[in-house]
């Protein structure tokens, strides 16, 4: 008889709002007998309280086991994570004027931080002199207000801040992610790996 095989994929992290943990929640399943992956997705992992935010670091092998267990003779491979995290959180309404609040003052934050950049970018490099000079050297005297060359300059900074993101329009003009966007990732991959190491130390890895 033909040994039965399934290969299991599981990720850094998952974030779920169900008390109730499925393995179709957290794994990606397939094999040869979709109906035996059917009833492999459908197995509970794990119950969450529901009082609280949560989350917990499952160990592979601990799945493994248990699908074993459930099905005896059954060979099983693993292509992901030999961990992962899982973070319940209750599923709330949201206010939709407090998201709206909380998204201003975040673009506030965020212009405020970026224009004092640029002005200590412009004082450091005294882009003000390199104006004087330059109006100077070719109108043959001092600028005026306005002038031309600083509105220009200040037109370019902005289109050229929000090119460099990629948010020019809708509709992207290039389907890379952006530094911010690889910025976000690399915070949540070295986040995921300091949960998983600080519960492998204190041994709550679920096994």
């Amino acid at each position: 008889m033909e040994e039965k095989m399934i290969y299991i994929k599981a990720p850094m992290s998952v974030s779920i709002t169900e008390k109730k943990l499925f393995l179709k929640d957290v794994l990606e399943i397939t094999g040869t007998d979709k109906k035996l992956s059917g009833k492999i997705e459908n197995l509970l992992l794990y119950t969450f309280s529901g009082e609280k935010k949560e989350k917990r670091v499952f160990s592979i092998m601990k799945i493994i086991r248990m699908i074993q267990e459930k099905f005896p003779g059954l060979q099983i491979n693993s292509v992901g994570e030999t961990d992962f995290v899982v973070e319940y959180a209750m599923e709330a309404e949201k206010a939709r004027w407090k998201e709206m609040t909380k998204l201003l003052l975040l673009c506030l934050i965020v212009f405020m931080g970026s224009a004092f950049t640029i002005m200590t970018f412009n004082t450091d490099v005294s882009v003000g002199e390199v104006f004087d000079h330059f109006y100077r050297i070719i109108a043959g005297g001092r600028k005026g207000m306005g002038a031309l060359l600083e509105i220009s300059y200040s037109i370019g900074i902005f289109v050229g801040i929000m090119g460099f993101y990629n948010h020019l329009s809708r509709k992207k003009r290039k389907e890379d992610p952006t530094p911010i966007h690889v910025e976000m990732r690399n915070y949540e991959d070295e986040r995921n790996k300091a949960i998983m190491e600080d519960a492998a130390r204190d041994d709550a890895v679920i096994k």
